[in-house]
């Protein structure tokens, strides 16, 4: 009764009024803002990635039709990024560095790959329907080796639900494979094996930063999935508890589940998922809805957890972020070990299948001339909120 309490407590979301971040010790907790290398950098002489090919050959495929080639230009205004940052007052800066391409008082958070696979690498492997994992290994180790001495936070991967699903289940995302699309593919069986390429591909990355880089390099790795929670229609009925669960195992647990007890939902692949247990520290969750809470906390006994992207494409951005952060705080109160709020994004960037149509950021971009960057109300009291 009393966790049923606590998790009802967890679950509401208080609209009259906002916690103020005294409850947070500024030493243990982190708040920051978040980018992708694609969505913000521009610059796109470099080697092709997945989405230069896909945006270009298939604009269809985009709802404004749009390519990311200038976006917001960070690639050359970076020095303004950090300038956004400092105005905004947060202690951190979730960005990935693009694979295909290989800030002071601001900790870097890096995430490996944020779903831009080079193109060429694209086609060698067959769009990761075959084994990546030791490509993926190489490319992580050179960043361990480059930067590893001022990076001490690695995120392997962003999301791999959602390039699962997205890419090759009902192909809105590169290469666009899915049962009956016009580049083939097979909706039932591709998601699964591109999953679980990528948890080997997270899970070899970790085993090699902890065997040669974190002892002395002094940080820590981990990932990042959608946090998606489920509630039954009717918390009294079997089936619809049942439903709930099923669910929560095919978005979280898919990918959750073998981190942490080598148990696969669905059933196992070969061997080596064994060896996923415990393959990473960091867990972060992308998610946008009902809040999370203890019962995560306990079921996976996570040693740290953060909520790293959390954004809302309306006029009641400040009230939605509001009202997080109020069921953040119930969160550590219950137990849940939070470390960090990252909120996406920094500023307007161009956003995977929609193009330029979305600007649920904190800060606005002239996507024609990207140096034209305004804050908007809602990074405005983000920025106040940290400083207070």
């Amino acid at each position: 009764m009393q966790s049923r309490m606590q998790g009802q407590r967890t679950l509401q979301l208080r609209q009259n009024s906002c916690i103020q971040p005294k409850w947070i010790s500024q030493k243990n907790f982190t708040f920051g803002a978040a980018t992708s290398a694609y969505q913000v950098e521009g610059a796109a002489h470099r080697a092709l990635n997945g989405w230069d090919y896909f945006t270009h050959r298939y604009p269809e495929r985009v709802s404004d039709r749009s390519i990311g080639d200038l976006a917001c230009n960070s690639y050359d205004l970076y020095k303004d990024d950090v300038k956004l940052l400092k105005r905004m007052n947060v202690q951190a800066y979730r960005f990935s560095i693009a694979w295909s391409r290989v800030l002071p008082s601001i900790e870097p958070f890096v995430t490996i790959f944020h779903w831009d696979v080079p193109q060429d690498f694209r086609r060698r492997i067959w769009r990761l329907l075959k084994p990546t994992y030791s490509d993926f290994k190489n490319y992580a180790e050179l960043l361990f080796q480059r930067f590893g001495d001022r990076v001490k936070f690695w995120i392997t991967l962003n999301q791999p639900y959602s390039l699962a699903v997205k890419g090759y289940g009902d192909g809105q995302y590169p290469p666009g494979r899915c049962t009956d699309c016009e580049f083939g593919g097979d909706s039932g069986t591709e998601p699964y094996i591109v999953g679980h390429h990528e948890l080997l591909a997270h899970m070899e990355a970790v085993s090699l930063y902890r065997k040669r880089y974190q002892k002395f390099q002094g940080g820590k790795i981990g990932t990042t999935l959608i946090g998606r929670w489920f509630i039954p229609l009717n918390e009294t009925n079997d089936l619809d508890k049942a439903a709930a669960k099923r669910e929560f195992d095919f978005s979280v647990g898919w990918f959750l589940d073998p981190l942490v007890y080598a148990t696969y939902r669905p059933p196992p692949m070969p061997t080596q998922h064994s060896v996923l247990t415990d393959s990473g520290v960091t867990i972060g969750f992308e998610r946008n809805g009902v809040s999370i809470g203890v019962k995560a906390s306990i079921n996976f006994g996570f040693e740290l957890l953060m909520l790293i992207a959390n954004a809302l494409a309306d006029n009641g951005r400040i009230q939605f972020q509001c009202s997080h952060l109020s069921c953040l705080k119930c969160a550590i109160e219950d137990g849940c070990n939070v470390a960090g709020y990252f909120a996406w994004s920094l500023m307007d960037n161009y956003e995977f299948g929609n193009g330029y149509t979305l600007r649920f950021d904190m800060n606005w971009v002239n996507f024609t001339n990207p140096a034209d960057r305004r804050e908007k109300a809602s990074g405005k009291w983000f920025s106040r909120f940290i400083a207070k």
